[in-house]
């Protein structure tokens, strides 16, 4: 019979930090990592090496495998309590200030850069300024950028830092965690395999939410209701947001319309960098990169509209789901459109995008109206955040301006957990992104920490 101390589900950036941590504080643990992607010098997109539309693979290697959707992101650690997650729900913000600072070092230890946006306080102050005075408000953040070209690299460092110290199994999808009188004591494996441990942490990130959803449900652990974030991505020329991403990189705004009073925030900033398509669970969603030694002329960054569902319908991800469908439906995958065609209530056409002063970095994106996939209230809210941007950076609200769609961010079913992460069965740990704890690589990567010390702390107290 397998026994281990513990199990970690998933080998994100929550997944990966929860052994980093277990064998900082007790490396006399016998760890093992699950994971249903590839191991990190297996992970390929087939689009990147033979040009060929998207297969559906059936684990795709850009959101799952050794590092998760981390790997292909655009690496910024966001370095404030205040964004990327919700972990001061579980710890005071002095504590999760030090644990962030924490995880940053780390992530600088394996080769993140030294160099950090959005210390100059004068230049913050005076954005924050500006921000308020039409409406917006600006939420400062220190900003430290990998580069998605860079993310690998720093990834690898820290396989190779676990690798004999960790077992891990790959490309190996986890059916049922085994639970006890109310007590975790192990995984069953699809293929019928049963893996016994003291201790088992689900780390499965946002690809696999759904499947940490249906468990949650088959263990009878509370649920908490979750918003789902609708939207588009932007395109401008890079100068318009220069004089922002210059100082502070990613400017995170939030503003709340006047027609629906819907809390509406930019997202994602990508200086120099290229929209990009994503594929999950059959339906071809927007992001956006940038990277650390390829530029291109334009920024992007999404616009997002946060919706919570009342009673009678609580089924948020469907419904982003259908959104993201119906874009495909129409598109093919990803429409994208021009703002003046968008306000005259036209389509565009690769003609009409040709004669604009935005090339479109995301090239086999179809010309389409996005009035005909977002709902009129999304739209609104959309457009009166693009007059109120143009007001602190010039030229957002132009004709030209490329508009993708649809961008859609599933926030996974929390679950009722404690202030060390466990969940309401003894030993069962639940963190990162497809818990709903986190919602990016800082916060995500701190919450493993938490409950790998929680672990260390009660296995070494047992001995």
């Amino acid at each position: 019979m397998d026994k281990y101390d513990v199990i970690i589900v998933g080998a994100g950036p929550a997944g990966i930090f929860s052994a980093l941590e277990l064998l900082e504080k007790a490396p006399e643990l016998k760890i093992l990592i699950v994971e249903k992607g590839k191991d990190i010098d297996k992970r390929q997109c087939p689009m990147d090496t033979q040009g060929v539309p998207c297969i559906s693979c059936p684990e795709c290697d850009l959101v799952s495998g050794w590092g998760g959707a981390g790997a292909f992101s655009d690496g910024k650690l966001n370095l404030s309590p205040e964004i990327g997650g919700f972990l001061s729900r579980y710890v005071d913000i002095k504590t999760l200030q030090s644990l962030i600072d924490y995880v940053d070092s780390i992530y600088v230890k394996y080769g993140a850069p030294d160099k950090l946006y959005g210390g100059d306080e004068k230049e913050i102050s005076r954005i924050k300024d500006i921000a308020a005075k039409n409406d917006l408000t600006f939420v400062p953040s220190k900003i430290r950028h990998i580069g998605t070209d860079r993310c690998r690299d720093v990834l690898k460092r820290m396989r190779e830092a676990v690798n004999g110290k960790v077992s891990a199994i790959f490309e190996t999808d986890v059916q049922h965690i085994i639970v006890e009188k109310k007590k975790a004591v192990g995984i069953k494996l699809k293929d019928g395999q049963e893996i016994f441990s003291d201790y088992v942490i689900l780390a499965p990130g946002r690809a696999s939410a759904k499947w940490l959803e249906t468990e949650s449900r088959r263990l009878k652990l509370t649920l908490l209701k979750n918003p789902v974030d609708i939207g588009v991505r932007v395109e401008v020329p890079a100068p318009v947001l220069e004089p922002l991403t210059s100082i502070t990189y990613e400017p995170k705004l939030i503003f709340y319309s006047k027609k629906f009073d819907d809390k509406v925030r930019t997202f994602c900033v990508n200086p120099y960098g290229e929209v990009v398509k994503e594929h999950i669970k059959d339906i071809w969603t927007v992001n956006g990169h940038s990277y650390a030694e390829r530029k291109t002329n334009n920024t992007n960054f999404a616009i997002l509209v946060s919706t919570f569902f009342t009673e009678p319908f609580d089924e948020p991800i469907s419904y982003g789901t259908y959104i993201a469908r119906l874009a495909n439906f129409l598109g093919g995958s990803v429409i994208v459109q021009r703002l003046g065609d968008l306000i005259k209530g036209r389509r565009s056409t690769h003609e009409r995008i040709s004669k604009g002063i935005v090339e479109p970095t995301l090239k086999d994106a179809t010309p389409g109206d996005l009035s005909f996939v977002l709902p009129y209230r999304y739209l609104s809210d959309i457009m009166e955040m693009l007059e109120a941007l143009d007001k602190i950076a010039p030229g957002i609200n132009s004709r030209h301006t490329l508009l993708y769609g649809v961008e859609v961010k599933f926030y996974s079913m929390q679950i009722k957990l404690t202030d060390g992460l466990e969940t309401e069965i003894k030993n069962l740990f639940a963190i990162g992104d497809g818990a709903g704890v986190s919602r990016g690589l800082i916060q995500a990567s701190a919450s493993g920490v938490i409950a790998a010390r929680e672990i260390a702390k009660r296995a070494l107290s047992a001995k």
